[in-house]
């Protein structure tokens, strides 16, 4: 048999094949480096901080209150919590002052109403607060009208509530600030400020994200308000302390008979 013998390669060659051989190392290394480096850039930002919102399925659910439809600008933020009927969302008793023309936006990001415009038809608030405005019950509930024969909740879902949250429970908000046309977000671990009101530190939560709510692994926990109407400066925020009076508010609103 006659043996097939290959030419050897002239130094031109060998430089040839190096040169290559490093090249390709360097793109390995160069896709190692951006292969660690994407998830931080996907990752939610640290405790603390307030970004941008994200639109998600947790995002979706959270809306922009206008008190007097589109035109009239937004003041407050509510989010959609489950109910037998599937219309109910939950907001701060200081911003159901009137509900004529009350529409609530779910999603709302740059002047789009992706999931659609919803009237808001009763409202839900304690006795106290609607006698003397007390901090402690400046949480309540509302329903919302069907658009086109659908419930909010079939189109986005809804929040399960969660009373009787540890002091330190780290908690998410996501709320739009009246300045500003996208939602917030920030999140944080919690301390109690008295037996009634839960306190967080978080920037830039300005006027606007009264009612944003403040969710404990997914679950509704408290709304935006309460002390200090949710709080003077952007950097400190509170929430009413859900206690009984709360949760009988949302049972009258969510359960039906």
């Amino acid at each position: 048999m006659i043996q097939r013998i290959l030419p050897r390669p002239d130094r031109r060659s060998r430089a040839r094949a190096r040169r290559t051989s490093r090249i390709l190392v360097a793109l390995a290394a160069m896709a190692a480096l951006l292969s660690v480096d994407l998830p931080d850039a996907l990752a939610e930002p640290p405790l603390g901080v307030t970004a941008r919102a994200v639109p998600d399925t947790t995002a979706d659910r959270v809306g922009a209150l206008f008190a007097a439809g589109l035109d009239g600008g937004h003041s407050c933020t509510a989010a959609v919590v489950r109910s037998d009927d599937r219309n109910v969302i939950a907001t701060a008793a200081h911003c159901l002052v009137d509900l004529d023309g009350t529409v609530f936006a779910p999603g709302y990001r740059d002047g789009k109403t992706p999931y659609g415009v919803w009237q808001v038809t009763d409202a839900y608030v304690a006795p106290d607060w609607t006698d003397g405005g007390n901090p402690d019950d400046d949480i309540a509930f509302a329903t919302v009208a069907e658009v086109d024969g659908r419930q909010i909740e079939d189109v986005v879902g809804g929040f399960p509530v969660a009373a009787q949250q540890p002091a330190d429970a780290t908690v998410t908000i996501i709320g739009y600030p009246s300045s500003d046309e996208v939602p917030l977000r920030c999140a944080n671990s919690t301390t109690l400020f008295s037996e009634t009101q839960r306190r967080i530190e978080c920037p830039d939560l300005s006027g606007g994200t009264s009612g944003s709510p403040w969710l404990v692994d997914g679950a509704l926990a408290g709304v935006l308000g309460g002390y200090e109407g949710g709080g003077t400066v952007p950097e400190v925020s509170y929430s009413a302390v859900m206690g009984d009076q709360a949760v009988e508010l949302y049972r009258e609103a969510a359960v039906t008979d």
